[in-house]
């Protein structure tokens, strides 16, 4: 079976209760959940929380959450990959025959099922490829720009770059921070990683991307999704 693990641990600092809070009067883990199964590549979604509370609204909206997990595991400063390496591993000792894995972000709202399927797709039709993942276009060349010294001054970060025009640089893109698929047992090795040489992005434009780190974030997602949801109609 192909599973989505959803990381949603209960304390984020800069939003509280951030993965339950109400996003366009459903709770924001809701979303990422409903799109994920109504993924036809989607058959299981597990929720890996640390808290009681968002497992109970998780299991609401039809995830499972069949362990809860570990505090070692759900502090600040723990990375997304030994989450889902920790979900696999403790799915796979409990019986589950796991093929594909897809990691999707709790705080996702942006996301649609369609991209979740169109990832996955890439991944079967790309041989040799490890992962693929969201990603979007920096809207401005990161070779032209410039930091602030400890003086109050500034330096260019690249002195090359600085100089050129910005159609002569090379585009650069970040994560989404939306989704990663992988095979169950490249998510399992340590030595691949997402951000690897095998890799692929498939790249979003800008107004489906949006990270939810402030209350401004917050806000800003929500126009978003209430202008997308409006053109559907």
């Amino acid at each position: 079976m192909n599973v989505a693990i959803i990381p949603a641990r209960g304390g984020s600092k800069r939003i509280p209760r951030k993965n339950i809070r109400l996003f366009c009067g459903k709770p924001m883990v809701a979303h990422a959940i409903e799109n994920a199964l109504a993924s036809k590549f989607v058959d299981k979604v597990v929720v890996s929380t640390d808290d009681q509370e968002i497992a109970d609204v998780a299991v609401q909206y039809g995830a499972d959450v069949p362990f809860l997990r570990p505090n070692e595991l759900a502090d600040d400063y723990t990375g997304t990959s030994p989450v889902v390496r920790h979900a696999i591993e403790t799915l796979l000792d409990s019986g589950w025959d796991i093929e594909y894995c897809a990691c999707v972000y709790a705080t996702s709202p942006l996301l649609t099922t369609s991209l979740i399927n169109s990832c996955y797709e890439k991944l079967l039709n790309s041989e040799g490829t490890d992962y693929v993942f969201t990603a979007a276009r920096f809207s401005f060349p990161i070779q032209r720009a410039i930091l602030q010294t400890e003086s109050g001054g500034v330096k260019p970060f690249d002195n090359f770059g600085i100089t050129q025009r910005s159609q002569d640089l090379e585009p650069a893109y970040h994560d989404a921070g939306q989704l990663y698929w992988g095979h169950h047992s490249t998510w399992l090795n340590t030595n691949k990683r997402i951000f690897g040489a095998n890799s692929k992005m498939v790249v979003m434009p800008d107004h489906l991307v949006q990270d939810i780190d402030t209350p401004e974030d917050w806000e800003r997602a929500e126009l978003l999704y209430k202008l997308i949801n409006s053109e559907k109609k």
